[in-house]
């Protein structure tokens, strides 16, 4: 169900976060590097993806798309967000931030695994990516800035510099440089286990005092990040609800496998150490949503079967 290298990824985040909490002197040293070891991962996640196979999906289904990504982006954020704000307000701002965040980049690898509608996920990974630069800010601003006293300019500017220079740098190297990129794709996963760790220890040193006053909240952290898990994946699949199983499954990991590394950083710079705390272990849900679809798959697989005998 799950590869080796899905595992170390998972190893690799949790013992990183948990050495930020323990060694703080060590992880200082990389706090005020998360922004850019940040673009260095979406520079290499986004070598794996063609805009000319991006085009032919958006010109098959241009509307059904559209009103996805104004459900992905806009609609569930705001449902999440009220939602959390009746039964734990403490963890509203949490749950917008992530309900609210742009289509993982590598959601196609775990539409393929499940056997998704892979280009539909790629296509939102394309279309929600430069949106988020304005509809984030824009969530936060209008639900959060009576709590929090954030400028919508510098949100602006923080999430259009991580996601469009490495867009834009991928694009350039892509047409000058391709030999350059073939080996960089090379060693791409163990660079990416590196940034993820690295990222890690800047981003929860800074909060170690915090942890250590409130060990509890990193167990409530993981429940909410299950929670959320299972709304943003049921979520998903009941928008394609009459639509074929690969579109309800591309439907699920569209929503519920985002962009949650952009959470962390995002959330560390303008926010506490509670919402890149549940960001962080969201990457439990974020691999365990394929248990679920796996089930569902073999159920309506031994369906068909029985109905064909």
């Amino acid at each position: 169900m799950f590869r080796l290298n899905d595992l170390i990824l998972l190893l690799v985040v949790l013992s990183s976060m948990i050495a930020g909490i323990l060694i703080p002197g060590f992880g200082s040293y990389f706090q005020p590097f998360p922004k850019y070891l940040l673009m260095i991962l979406f520079f290499l996640s986004f070598l794996s993806i063609e805009m000319d196979d991006i085009r032919t999906v958006l010109k098959s289904s241009p509307l059904t798309i559209a009103l996805f990504t104004v459900f992905k982006l806009l609609l569930l954020p705001l449902g999440v967000y009220f939602l959390f704000l009746a039964i734990s307000p403490a963890y509203a701002a949490s749950a917008l931030l992530l309900s609210a965040i742009s289509t993982g980049v590598t959601a196609p690898f775990i539409s393929n695994l499940v056997r998704g509608n892979s280009a539909l996920v790629m296509v939102m990974v394309v279309v929600t990516s430069p949106l988020i630069p304005f509809t984030l800010p824009a969530l936060v601003e209008l639900l959060l800035s009576r709590s929090v006293k954030i400028s919508f300019i510098d949100m602006f500017m923080m999430l259009s510099f991580v996601i469009f220079v490495p867009m834009v740098l991928v694009e350039v190297l892509r047409r000058t440089a391709p030999r350059f990129i073939s080996g960089i794709m090379k060693i791409q996963y163990s660079l990416s286990l590196v940034l993820f760790a690295l990222i890690n220890l800047g981003v929860f040193s800074r909060y170690a005092d915090f942890f250590y006053q409130e060990p509890a909240v990193i167990f409530e952290a993981a429940a909410v990040a299950t929670v959320l898990g299972g709304i943003y994946g049921l979520s998903g699949a009941l928008f394609f609800f009459k639509r074929p199983l690969e579109d309800r499954f591309a439907g699920a990991i569209s929503v519920g496998n985002m962009n949650n590394v952009l959470v962390i950083v995002f959330a560390s710079q303008f926010f506490g150490p509670l919402e890149p705390t549940v960001a962080a272990l969201y990457l439990l849900p974020y691999f365990g949503l394929i248990i679920p679809m796996r089930f569902y798959e073999h159920r309506v697989g031994r369906k068909a079967d029985v109905s064909h005998e």
